[in-house]
């Protein structure tokens, strides 16, 4: 079973992509693009994030990071998100070795289901689509309080011991295990 990234993450390519590595972070709620609101969100609350990807690797790649490529689900039932046509996107960029290179979102959805947002990258690398990896968070969680260290994970209230246990109880009820 994969278990989704926290919003902080960072998720490592594998295979063609090795050496790339990913990361959705810096949610905001009531962050509203630069150019203002779109008319289609009315009575949405906005909200940005951020998706950085780093190469460590000897080669560059050529990355592609636009709305398409972003899915943004919201609330208990996994609603869509509007995602603003005036988010700050990555097209065709040749991301050398040592860089990153970021893409500000700026997306909407109804304040009541901003405490849990599920946020799937799937951006094209070298003409190609990539794997597609997910992030969860929500809104007023402090990156910090959903840090990956085995203390932040294993303390009551966390979201990463929330996703942690959800997954367990899934896992135990299909007859699978998660080892940690």
């Amino acid at each position: 079973m994969h278990r989704p990234n926290v919003i902080g993450d960072w998720q490592e390519y594998k295979e063609d992509y090795a050496g790339l590595r990913v990361r959705v972070h810096s949610f905001k709620k009531g962050d509203v693009p630069p150019e203002g609101r779109d008319g289609n969100a009315k009575k949405l609350t906005y909200f940005s994030f951020r998706v950085t990807v780093e190469n460590r690797a000897e080669e560059w790649f050529l990355i592609e990071l636009e709305r398409r490529h972003i899915d943004v689900r919201v609330g208990k039932d996994g609603d869509a998100a509007f995602i603003d046509y005036n988010s700050k996107e990555i097209e065709g960029f040749k991301l050398y070795p040592l860089r990153r290179a970021s893409a500000t979102f700026y997306a909407a959805a109804p304040a009541r289901d901003l405490g849990v947002v599920a946020i799937q990258v799937h951006m094209r690398i070298d003409d190609e689509q990539s794997p597609a990896y997910v992030w969860v968070g929500g809104a007023d969680v402090p990156e910090s309080a959903v840090s990956t260290s085995k203390k932040a994970s294993r303390a009551k209230g966390s979201i990463a011991s929330e996703v942690s246990e959800f997954l367990k109880e899934q896992g135990a009820t299909s007859g699978e295990t998660t080892g940690d």
